[in-house]
């Protein structure tokens, strides 16, 4: 039986992948920048920061790293003020976490005031113990530190904790740091499915399939 749990938000506890989909074509198009070839693959795996340094180092955007994530952010926080819905059975599984006294905490790439607004207006921030974001840390998914960091603050053990995703870099990530990942399906992630499948240590459809009992 596990002690903690650390989830990711995006495509993991809330449908909110689709906003990231067009919001890098939408920024450059609001600021009359042109649109690169495979812009929105090379940053959906990108904490902000790294979006900010690839926009001004690999783009030339001559925009202060303010201005990018000021614009960025313009973009796309009525969405999490507003609109941003829970994935199916997401509360119920957090319930069922809480009844087994188990520790959680959310690890995101998005903004922190964004995630906050999200989960309180979901009705779900009073299950987590933190919100921790790439942003604070100045790393991205792609290294462990925000799942170390996760896991110190919870206090439990790494062989006791499992890590919720959706995103196959992130999981591979977490799986070479050494944790347990339950990987979430979500529509982004799609084409990714048989790679997840292969690393992760379980793959659920939604959270109907994920059993406390059995993680």
């Amino acid at each position: 039986m596990i002690k903690g749990a650390i989830f990711d938000l995006d495509g993991t506890l809330t449908d909110s992948m689709w906003i990231w989909d067009t919001v890098a074509i939408d920024f450059m198009k609001q600021h009359g920048f042109p649109v690169p070839p495979g812009l929105r693959e090379a940053v959906k795996p990108l904490s902000f920061l790294q979006m900010v340094a690839y926009y001004q180092h690999d783009l030339g955007i001559p925009l202060s790293a303010e201005e990018i994530m000021n614009g960025t952010n313009q973009l796309v926080e009525h969405r999490y003020f507003y609109e941003i819905p829970l994935k199916a059975h997401a509360g119920e599984f957090l319930q069922k976490l809480r009844e087994a006294d188990v520790r959680c905490g959310v690890a995101t790439a998005s903004e922190k005031y964004m995630v906050e607004a999200a989960l309180t207006r979901l009705g779900i921030r009073d299950y987590f113990e933190f919100v921790l974001t790439c942003t604070e840390l100045g790393s991205g998914k792609d290294e462990p530190a925000i799942f170390e960091e996760a896991l110190r603050r919870l206090g439990t053990a790494k062989d006791e904790t499992v890590v919720f995703e959706d995103a196959v870099h992130a999981i591979r990530t977490a799986k070479k740091a050494g944790f347990r990942v339950v990987a979430l399906y979500d529509d982004s992630a799609a084409e990714d499915a048989e790679e997840i499948k292969e690393i992760a240590d379980r793959y659920c459809r939604s959270f109907a399939e994920c059993e406390v009992e059995s993680l």
